[in-house]
């Protein structure tokens, strides 16, 4: 049993000991933790009128034409709703679309002056419209992409856009 001890004391010699810790830090040691790069805010956080006028527009008329609409006109204003029964409910802003010569128009309505709140949106081909409907009202979080999605879409619902 004497040599068993021996040859179990020989073999932890041979193996390599674990290397040793560093000391701990002292408290005053501390290096300043690396600065996060701040992001840039985001473009839906800008006041509403630049965000809809430098953003919204823009990306809204670049999708429509790339969906095969030449004569697209695209026009941001505050007015009154143009639907029978809202007369009375005062100016809202709202981004009013027209392409096929005029005939076919949409709009869509921003009552609350902020693309997080209410919005609406309607269409008409050669006449004035007659209904609004709620636009984007499920949504958590509402992006640029968004926004121009929910147009895209509506418009193919009419089908208006492609080859429908």
């Amino acid at each position: 049993m004497a040599e068993e001890t021996n040859k179990n004391e020989a073999a932890s010699e041979d193996k390599p000991k674990a290397a040793a810790k560093p000391p701990a830090k002292a408290a005053g040691d501390k290096k300043p933790a690396a600065k996060k790069k701040e992001k840039p805010p985001a473009v839906e956080d800008k006041p509403f009128e630049e965000f809809m006028r430098q953003h919204y527009v823009p990306a809204l008329t670049k999708a429509i034409a790339d969906e095969g609409v030449e004569d697209l006109h695209l026009d941001f204003t505050k007015q009154k709703l143009p639907i029978p029964g809202y007369e009375t409910a005062g100016e809202c802003w709202q981004v009013l679309g027209s392409f096929g010569n005029g005939t076919r128009q949409f709009n869509v309505y921003f009552p609350d002056e902020d693309i997080k709140g209410k919005k609406a949106f309607s269409c008409n081909e050669g006449k004035s419209p007659s209904t609004l409907e709620s636009f984007l009202i499920d949504e958590r979080r509402i992006t640029l992409d968004l926004m121009v999605f929910g147009v895209i879409m509506r418009l193919n619902g009419q089908k208006w856009l492609g080859r429908n």
